[in-house]
């Protein structure tokens, strides 16, 4: 009989999503389901953004675009690059793809051959390791814990490269964790790869409005990385975009014509009229992406209170994204009645069945001892949750 070819067994099911699936179906079932596990914000898209795309329908941009994407739209990805990031790029160095995921993977596949190792620091968003597990990559992960803000440092880094080290992936601000390397973080990391020529850098900055502790660095702006480094960024999470799947690389023209034959193959172009949109998002009315970034703001302050409240929780402040990352040893181990809690995934599921909350188990980000806890929902249900989850712990003996 037919069955799925070997390749497909290789992709490793995003356990966000799983979990997300799992949630869904309770709640289906009728069972009272807090969802924590998704990383996506609960706004809807900014009015202005939405009328951009109606009048873009009504301007005829309904045909299939370029496979880098609309002009204007890769111009404007240029003005933004170089008004707010100190980046110069041309519209031939960008292009558009259905979400930062795709922006990577087309990348990945672009730059690694079979055997190359990628140095992916840990905690990491759970989808590069399969990445490059799918292009015949390597892993090799540098490991950055609570106690150290999970922020891997230029050391560990130096210490991890080898002749075969092909490729630097890193995120910032941080998904999972929620940490933002500061401008004196990055520039040791840049010193670094500068001793180190054969590294490239696949730079995850899709986070990069969801900043509470200052203006966004990109690791591009430093000397000799501009060159060497595919800067990833889209509009789903500053702009409460997900569902229009705009992402977008900025990067060396040799990789930017590397990406398009890859996405030429698999896709084509990204929808038309999310990239007219796109324009309004990038160039218009910003007080809705501050509006949302204080939002943010407040209920991380908040979830972080009640936190607080349950012993032997250990846990950074994120200074970025929407997610806290506690580290839950003091839990694995024990047990809930009957029930084993020897593993963060156990920990999930428990906390799933017993007090109606999902989150994510730290082990898809490399840190099985943590648990991923997205606050992306209003003041109400976040306390609603942690009351829940405060409950369910104190069970855990």
């Amino acid at each position: 009989m037919f069955s799925a070819s070997n390749r497909i067994s290789e992709i490793i099911e995003s356990e966000t999503l799983a979990m997300t699936k799992r949630a869904r179906e309770l709640k289906e079932q009728g069972k009272d389901i807090i969802s924590m596990s998704i990383g996506e914000p609960d706004f809807n898209t900014p009015e202005h953004i939405c009328q951009a795309a109606t009048a873009a329908m009504e301007a005829g941009y309904t045909h299939y675009p370029p496979v880098t994407g609309l002009l204007p739209f890769r111009e404007a990805i240029c003005r933004k690059l170089k008004n707010e990031n100190e980046l110069e790029y041309k519209p031939s160095d960008i292009i558009v793809s259905n979400g930062a995921k795709h922006s990577i993977i087309n990348a990945v596949l672009s730059i690694i051959n079979p055997g190359d190792e990628v140095i992916i620091p840990a905690p990491f968003w759970v989808s590069y390791p399969s990445m490059v597990s799918y292009a015949g990559g390597k892993s090799m992960f540098i490991r950055a814990g609570v106690e150290q803000k999970f922020k891997f440092t230029a050391e560990q880094l130096d210490k991890a490269i080898t002749s075969r080290t092909k490729l630097l992936i890193f995120s910032s601000p941080c998904n999972p964790s929620g940490a933002v390397f500061s401008h004196e973080e990055l520039k040791a990391i840049a010193e670094v790869l500068q001793k180190h020529p054969h590294v490239f850098v696949i730079s995850d900055e899709i986070y990069e409005k969801i900043n509470y502790c200052g203006p966004h660095v990109s690791i591009a702006s430093f000397p000799g990385m501009r060159e060497r480094t595919a800067v990833v960024n889209g509009l789903a999470k500053g702009y409460a975009m997900t569902g229009w799947r705009i992402g977008y690389l900025a990067g060396p023209a040799w990789l930017v014509t590397a990406c398009e034959k890859m996405q030429g193959l698999f896709t084509s172009g990204t929808n038309s009229i999310s990239q007219m949109a796109g324009i309004a998002a990038l160039e218009g009315n910003q007080q809705p992406v501050e509006d949302m970034r204080k939002a943010f703001l407040g209920r991380r302050n908040r979830i972080l209170e009640l936190l607080k409240s349950i012993p032997g929780l250990k846990f950074d402040i994120p200074d970025g994204a929407f997610y806290v990352f506690p580290d839950v040893s003091y839990y694995l181990g024990k047990s809930a009645g009957d029930e084993k809690i020897d593993s963060a995934e156990k920990l999930c599921f428990y906390l799933l069945n017993d007090a109606g909350i999902a989150c994510v188990s730290g082990t898809a980000f490399g840190m099985p001892e943590c648990i991923r806890i997205s606050y992306a929902t209003d003041i109400e249900t976040i306390e609603k949750a942690i009351a829940r989850l405060k409950d369910a712990f104190a069970k855990i003996i």
